[in-house]
């Protein structure tokens, strides 16, 4: 799908590559979504460019997602798109800056962009330098409201961890502890490469001229180092809930083990006394002895009860 945001419009507006294609005098942003062989190859031959490829965009050499070529600056940047309803996944989109010009190519809808596209008209954008860095803030506002989310997720596992019933079920806190890990490593990795762009952007002719767009630059960046300290805190404090649910889960494994030993050990005498009068052997003194049986089991009891509060008053039971 190919689209333009023309200066002034409302938003994005849908362009049919036909032969001979050119963007509009006024278009600030061309909006590569999926697009096709055809698609790729009018806006190359309008803009003298050579588009990257799927493959290219997913690569992780920095000489592959940031570099200048037919003067354009060409970045790459790892954002997160939503599959279903629960998991996402890292979603490549490349930017690449011409002449006041701004052209996206990406394979993923994303929120953010869809969210800008709307509001583009009230936030008086101008050049396609603008359009790239309210692109940005809106990626990295997205970013911060999922780290938000996740976070809250967090901390009502750890509550339920910590104040859960003994005897209740692991099975499903863990689950949410490794999904809330999951996609706070799959943030992290999206502003780490955020930050690469960042940086990089200051080389492009549109930014380092221009002394209002260094300064939201530099704001952008300190947005993305702040979030991504928060992550890594989060990170840890998701590795520390794992560590102290899965000691909770050995702390009872433990206590089980225990009463079983236990349990054992005050067995232990009495089944020795009962195997031992159990023989029948014919010279047994106490085989035809009166008082045999109770005596037996008098001894069975005692040899049960002697340990019993051995164990109590040594705490272990």
């Amino acid at each position: 799908m190919l689209r333009v945001l023309r200066r002034g419009a409302a938003g994005l507006e849908a362009a049919t590559p036909t032969p001979g294609w050119r963007p509009p005098e006024d278009a600030i942003w061309v909006d590569l979504l999926s697009p096709s062989r055809r698609e790729e190859l009018a806006v190359e031959e309008a803009l003298g460019l050579q588009l990257p490829t799927r493959e290219e965009m997913a690569e992780i050499e920095l000489s592959s997602r940031l570099y200048q070529a037919h003067g354009g600056t060409f970045m790459t940047a790892t954002l997160l798109a939503r599959r279903g309803e629960q998991w996402r996944t890292d979603a490549p989109v490349t930017f690449v800056l011409l002449k006041g010009l701004l052209i996206s190519i990406r394979y993923d809808e994303l929120r953010a962009f869809d969210l800008f596209a709307e509001r583009a008209h009230g936030l008086d954008v101008e050049t396609g330098t603008q359009a790239l860095f309210h692109l940005l803030d809106a990626g990295i506002e997205r970013l911060a409201d999922l780290l938000e989310k996740t976070a809250a997720d967090v901390e009502s596992v750890s509550a339920a961890i910590f104040r859960r019933p003994k005897g209740a079920q692991f099975e499903a806190l863990l689950t949410e502890l490794a999904r809330a890990q999951s996609l706070t490593s799959m943030t992290r990795n999206s502003l780490v490469s955020l930050a690469r762009l960042l940086s990089f952007a200051s080389l492009a002719e549109e930014i380092a001229s221009d002394p209002e767009c260094r300064a939201h630059l530099r704001s952008l960046q300190r947005d993305d180092q702040s979030l991504t300290e928060h992550a890594g805190f989060q990170s840890s404090h998701i590795a520390f809930l794992l560590d102290a649910a899965l000691g909770l889960i050995n702390i009872e494994q433990n206590g089980i083990i225990k009463f079983f030993s236990v349990a054992a050990v005050i067995l232990m005498p009495p089944t020795l006394v009962a195997s031992v009068y159990g023989m029948n052997f014919h010279n047994m003194p106490e085989l035809n002895w009166r008082f045999g049986y109770p005596m037996a089991l008098s001894l069975m009891a005692m040899s049960a009860v002697v340990p019993i509060v051995w164990f109590r008053r040594r705490g272990w039971f």
